[in-house]
Formats: C-alpha cells, structure tokens, sequence
C-alpha cells in the first residue's frame, strides 16, 4: 500500500504545483498535466468515499452543455467530409478534459490550503520570472537567452514571439493582490511605498511591452480590483490618469513600443474594416449567416473559411478589401472566444458559451467577504474572458491554460473565502480590514 505522502491526491498535488512551470515553457507537458488531472478527478471521485456532487455546480453544468453541443455540431461537418479523418470530432469529444482539470483544481486538490499557497507561490514566481525577461529585455535589448525584441518592436520576454505580455496581464493581477495581503505587516510609509512601487513597476513594463490589448486588460483588472479593495482605489484612479504620460515617455525611451500602442492602433481603429481583425469579423458575420444554427462545428473557422470566400455578404455589411494584401483571412481561429463559439456552435452555441463564462464569474464572485487574492484571481479572469477584445482558441495553451488554472485557484476559494496563506491579515474579511478605513 502507498504511503500517505504519495496517495492520489498527494500526486495530483505536485502536478497541480508543477502546472505554472509547464505553462510558463513546456506546453505539451502542459497538457498532459491537464489531461492527467483530468483523469485522476475522474478516478478519485468514483472511487469509495468519493463523489460526482461537483457535476451540480452551476459552471459544469454549462461546461457539459457546451461540450455536448460543440460535439453534436462537429458531427455534420465530419459527415460531409470537411474535417479529414475525422480529427476535429476526435479534438471535440476531448475538450472535456479542460473542464474536467479546472474542477479537479478547484473542488478537489486547491481547497487545501496547504496545496494552493504551493501552486500560488509558483504562479507568483513564474510571474516575475516573466517580468524580469521582459525588463532585462527592455533595458538590454535583448532577454536572458539573447533573443531580441520581436521585429516590430514589441517586447517577447522569454519567448522568441510577443506572447509574454498577455499571461502577465492577467497573473499581475493576483500578484499585486497578493502583495496587498502582505501590508499588514508594515507600518504606512514603507506599506505605500511598496504599493506604488509594485503597481507603478507592472503598469511601466506593460506599456514598454508595447501590446495594446494586454495592456487595455491589465489597466481594467486594475479597476476591477481598486473597485473591490478600497486601499487600491487612489493608486489605481492615479495610475489610469498617468497612463498617457507613461505612454508619450514611451515614445522617448522606447518608439517601437510607442508606434505599436498609438500609432498602429489609431490606423487600425481608423480603418477598421480593411484591417486584418475586420476581414476576420466580416468573414465570422457572413460563415454565421450561412449556417446561423449548427455553425461548423469544432476549429470550424479553420476548415471552413477558405470555403465562404464565395458566399455572398449580407447586405449592411460592407465587406472592403484588406488594407494589407498580404494577409490572410483564413488563419487557425477567428481571434475572438465569443466569435469562435458563433463559428462552433452557432447561435445556440454562443448563448452556451456566454453562460458557462457568466457562471464561472458568478461562482467566483468574491463578494464582501472574499480576500484580496480572491479579488486578484477574480479580475484575472474577468479580463481573460472578456468579449471585447483579440484572444486566442479557448482551449490554446498556453494562454488558455492561465485561464483555466486561475479559473481554478479562484473555485477553490469559495470552500475557504478567508484564507490566502500569505500572512495573518489575509483570514480578515474585506469588510473588517486588517488596518484602518474600510474596503467597500
């Protein structure tokens, strides 16, 4: 018999812990990590003593309804012999595994109290870690491993493409929190300081990151959490009235990053329709028009675009050719959750996805009583999930990943809302703060 120390859950522990490293540099052992969680829930919930109660939550609940319809959609398309070899039916029938991980995260393994300080210790690390890429990367033109900036100037941290700054807008979020819990301990001075350093040295670095949309997120996570936790309120409101200057210093000290947020985005804003986010748009609207009810079924903008190209456009819509000739309107997902889940599932499918993510934000809501990383994990995935914004596939890690494994740090709260296990302040209610004043 195994020792207590190396029981199933125990293991399933330790992948949870290792879960922000694999999402940080190794996605494929990303997703076996996901995939293994998945299965070790399923087995320890049938097994004596455990339970399938969680299948009543409100959030599984959609999460199954919009497994099965994403499944039942793919299966005309594969009929028809759009989708080769029937991989996209296969790749539908396992996306369950994604909603099967968050709820091993948060109703079995992270209300622990032991386990999830470990995981949040590690995704914190794993921030700064991020960070300090992206700042050594600023400074020195180039990151640790002696990769440049991207070619259009953007900053790629640890990577080799500019795909740090979207992870770090919404683990910032939990971290800064997370630091908040922590000011109990000093005395006032030292305690804004520390404050208006953190947030000051996240708001710099985002705009330095040069990426518009990671940056928009970040500043609204921001007010998200200034919001909830009134000790934020005055830094927050003084970082967003900042931001500008912040900006038009950008274009001394770093022009690229300067170009990207500015310049192309009032070109792009400007010629909405003939930039390659309009073309993707516009072909999303006249695909949805052909097949409103069912869609295409799992990755159907992928299989499906190239096949529109003749349909004919509805006639408010004033499809105008790309201002880029260049680019193409087919590529791998329509860079939007909501408009992939119209292309998936249809009109039906949409209200399904919209109301799995309103569930998950109702369940994570952290109300009064919900501590300050409680807030953090919240607003991280609010900003994750938001409609009105370029993203990428739902189930793309590692962007997706976060998303599912803050998803599950926020759950696994609401067994224990008081405790963050980052000092003896964090088990104060919001509404009873540890120091002065009140939080709402």
């Amino acid at each position: 018999m195994l020792k207590r120390s190396f029981s199933l859950k125990s293991f399933a522990g330790w992948l949870a812990v290792l879960l922000p490293l694999t999402l940080t540099h190794f996605r494929a052992l990303a997703e076996i990590d996901f995939d293994i969680l998945a299965v070790l829930f399923l087995i320890a919930s049938a097994k004596p003593g455990g339970t399938f109660g969680w299948v009543k939550r409100p959030w599984c609940v959609m999460a199954g309804a919009w497994w099965i319809w994403q499944v039942c959609c793919t299966v005309p398309s594969v009929l028809q012999g759009v989708h080769v070899a029937g991989g996209a039916f296969v790749q539908a029938l396992v996306a369950i595994r994604f909603p099967l991980a968050i709820a091993a995260l948060g109703e079995w393994i992270l209300p622990d109290a032991v386990w999830r300080r470990r995981v949040l210790l590690v995704t914190f690390g794993c921030t700064l870690y991020i960070a300090a890429q992206m700042a050594f990367q600023a400074v020195f033109g180039m990151n640790i491993f002696g990769q440049p900036r991207f070619r259009d100037g953007t900053l790629t941290g640890p990577y080799a493409h500019p795909r740090a700054a979207a992870p770090l807008s919404r683990l910032i979020l939990p971290f800064l929190m997370a630091v908040c819990a922590c000011w109990g301990r000093w005395r006032l001075p030292q305690r804004f300081i520390l404050q208006a350093g953190s947030l000051l040295a996240a708001v710099v670095l985002l705009v330095l990151a040069g990426q518009r949309m990671p940056l928009v997120l970040a500043v609204m996570g921001l007010g998200v959490c200034a919001v909830l936790y009134r000790p934020m309120r005055l830094l927050a409101v003084s970082s967003v009235l900042g931001l500008p200057g912040l900006v038009m210093m950008a274009r001394l000290v770093s022009p690229a990053s300067f170009h990207h947020l500015v310049t192309l985005t009032q070109n792009q804003l400007g010629h909405f329709a003939a930039s390659p986010y309009g073309q993707i748009y516009s072909r999303v609207v006249v695909m949805v028009f052909q097949r409103p009810w069912f869609g295409y079924g799992y990755d159907g903008y992928r299989h499906d675009c190239a096949g529109a190209e003749g349909l004919t456009p509805p006639h408010w819509l004033h499809v105008v050719p790309s201002a880029d000739p260049s680019f193409r309107v087919c590529v791998q997902h329509p860079h939007n959750l909501y408009a992939q889940a119209l292309i998936n599932g249809g009109l039906l499918g949409l209200c399904i996805f919209t109301a799995l993510i309103a569930c998950v934000l109702w369940t994570i809501w952290p109300g009064k009583q919900g501590s300050a990383v409680q807030i953090g994990l919240f607003a991280a995935v609010f900003i994750q999930y938001w409609p009105l914004t370029s993203s990428s596939d739902f189930l793309n890690l590692p962007l997706g990943g976060w998303g599912f494994m803050l998803v599950g740090l926020a759950l696994s709260y609401k067994r224990f809302p008081f405790r963050d296990g980052f000092s003896h302040t964090s088990d104060v209610p919001i509404s009873q703060p540890a120091y002065g004043g009140s939080h709402v």
